[in-house]
């Protein structure tokens, strides 16, 4: 894939960058509900996030790739803080106490956010997009008053913050100074990698014995798949196609989760919880709609 904005990019990159986000983070879920049944939340985010930070920014470097300027290191501590702690960690600490297709569900209210702040920044929405945003808000509170959720004021609070997080990073970022995608993810990866592990020790997580060899490989699959190649793949896309294409994948990641759960983990889950499913997944679909004109 081509690392510039300014082309036109290619329709078989897009396809292979979407589906990246698709699958594999539609994935991810179950690799973390895996790895927490040997791994504390922060810490299990910050081993997977430096190291395959560390390892992407190296080979890029080798590449001959140029390193973040000081004021992109800046940005990338900002773009690290929102997408990977408080994000992707808030998914983590959520995991512990919810399923991973409710988690996965939950997130998928993040393109309705992205939709919002996207008005901060003058974009004006159609009416069609307004009833999808309402029309999500309502699915995400029939979720957080009818599921599991309902019982878990943690869980509830991490995943509210989270897609919010992750909404105003994919906005903010946009319009700042920022390196080369590929340089970008593996910048994001090491500055939020490293927040992680601060809020691990200042958290007094704690290893309770060694992790089992299945705890260990769904990190490794979390470190390469999801980091490397999907985050990557989600970084290029924010900067080649319209946020809402690159946000889609937010309703396509619940399906795959919820049968990935239901399979591997035995996940079950009510009525009321599909029904708020197919609310939020609705209201994504109009919200993510492709514009009546080309841009």
């Amino acid at each position: 894939m081509s690392g510039s904005a300014t082309a036109a990019p290619r329709p078989l990159a897009v396809a292979l960058a979407l589906a990246a986000v698709y699958l594999v983070w539609g994935s991810t879920y179950l690799a973390i509900a895996i790895g927490l049944e040997g791994f504390p939340p922060f810490a299990m985010g910050a081993i997977r996030m430096l190291a395959a930070g560390a390892l992407f920014y190296a080979v890029l470097r080798w590449r001959g790739m140029a390193a973040p300027t000081s004021r992109q290191w800046r940005n990338l501590w900002v773009m690290g803080a929102l997408m990977v702690l408080f994000a992707n960690g808030l998914v983590n600490l959520a995991q512990t106490e919810v399923s991973s297709g409710l988690a996965a569900i939950a997130v998928a209210s993040m393109p309705l956010f992205v939709a919002v702040f996207s008005t901060l920044k003058g974009r004006r929405l159609g009416r069609l997009e307004w009833s999808g945003i309402a029309l999500g808000l309502l699915g995400v509170g029939l979720l957080n008053a009818g599921s599991e959720l309902a019982g878990s004021l943690l869980g509830m609070l991490c995943l509210v913050v989270a897609p919010l997080a992750w909404a105003w990073g994919s906005v903010w970022s946009r319009d700042q100074d920022l390196p080369s995608p590929f340089m970008n993810a593996a910048g994001q990866m090491l500055c939020g990698g490293v927040l992680m592990a601060l809020a691990s020790l200042l958290l007094g997580e704690r290893f309770t014995g060694p992790p089992s060899l299945d705890a260990v490989l769904a990190v490794v699959y979390l470190g390469v798949f999801g980091s490397i190649i999907g985050y990557s793949a989600y970084v290029w896309l924010l900067g080649n196609v319209r946020p809402a294409l690159a946000t889609s994948y937010a309703y396509v990641n619940p399906a795959i989760a919820v049968l990935l759960g239901t399979l591997v983990l035995q996940e079950r889950f009510d009525a009321d919880t599909w029904i708020a499913m197919a609310v939020i997944l609705a209201s994504v679909a109009l919200v993510t709609r492709p514009p009546r004109r080309a841009e």
